[in-house]
């Protein structure tokens, strides 16, 4: 008994000293970004004023909070996110089931449909801004006038849906990609045997498709929502927040507090705050998606 508990004792010894480098790269790489947000939220610090440093306590974290602008930039975010997940989700579904279907040319389809999340973001915005919603220009342009229809100017009349359509674009390929994957290992004789017994296309999509399809939209909507929360080149490169803030998120404000308004500690205590909600968020979707995997 000694022996046997001596061994595993050495072996536990020994595996803890192989996993203690990588585990403590891993809380420095974690712990000091983070400590040094949270020491300078809590900090009078403004790059326009060097030396004038000093301790502030909670005062930028009370500044924020009772800043209009701050929660007109959480509802931005969570509306950003809201939506692009819908899009994402539902027409991402749609499409992997149009795309599981045998049609002429599904690989050529297939590769074209999952392209646009390979762009980047500067450039997906760039085209969105300049090829397709251009007021004059725009391909959206010429098709409204083929009806009769006056052009939008959709950065000025619906800024946020512009940066959804922008945002939503980019990542629905990437759902699609998920789901048609999950969707390929659907049991086709389960399927087979659904039709023989009489039942329809919609019948067989939800009572079939849908409910295999559970996990990967957990996880679709796990990944999504962690990038989502954190948009920023798109809305940099199309409206810049405006007008005034109807599309600044909490990424974009953090951008504004700490690199056109220098303020260090104010940029620090939305950091914080974007922390705070990322981990709300986080812990929510951990115990969604655990809930998918354990049914």
């Amino acid at each position: 008994m000694r022996t046997r508990a001596s061994g595993r004792t050495v072996g536990g010894l020994r595996s803890l000293s192989l996993q203690a480098p990588a585990v403590t790269l891993l809380l420095i790489w974690m712990a000091v970004p983070l400590g040094m947000t949270v020491w300078f939220s809590l900090q009078r610090y403004n790059l326009m004023m060097p030396g004038m440093e000093q301790f502030a306590g909670l005062e930028n974290y009370h500044y924020l909070l009772t800043d209009p602008a701050l929660w007109r930039a959480m509802a931005n975010t969570l509306i950003l996110v809201a939506s692009v997940l819908a899009i994402s989700v539902v027409g991402g579904t749609l499409l992997a089931v149009l795309y599981q279907q045998e049609f002429f040319g599904r690989g050529i389809a297939r590769v074209l449909a999952i392209s646009p999340f390979f762009i980047m973001p500067t450039v997906s915005a760039l085209i969105w801004q300049n090829m397709m919603m251009h007021p004059v220009n725009g391909v959206l342009a010429w098709l409204l006038g083929l009806f009769g229809l006056p052009a939008i100017d959709w950065f000025s009349s619906y800024p946020l849906l512009s940066i959804i359509i922008i945002v939503a674009w980019q990542w629905l390929p990437f759902a699609l990609l998920i789901l048609l994957t999950a969707i390929q290992s659907l049991d086709d004789d389960q399927v087979e045997a659904a039709r023989m017994d009489g039942a329809g296309p919609l019948a067989i999509f939800w009572h079939i498709t849908l409910p295999h399809l559970k996990r990967a939209i957990g996880v679709v909507v796990m990944i999504q929502m962690i990038f989502l929360l954190t948009v920023f080149a798109e809305i940099f490169v199309t409206t810049s927040g405006g007008p005034g803030l109807a599309t600044t998120n909490l990424a974009y404000l953090i951008y504004l507090r700490a690199l056109l308004e220098f303020d260090v500690g104010g940029a620090s205590a939305g950091g914080v705050i974007a922390i705070v909600l990322a981990n709300i968020v986080a812990i929510f979707l951990v115990r969604m998606v655990a809930k998918n995997l354990a049914s």
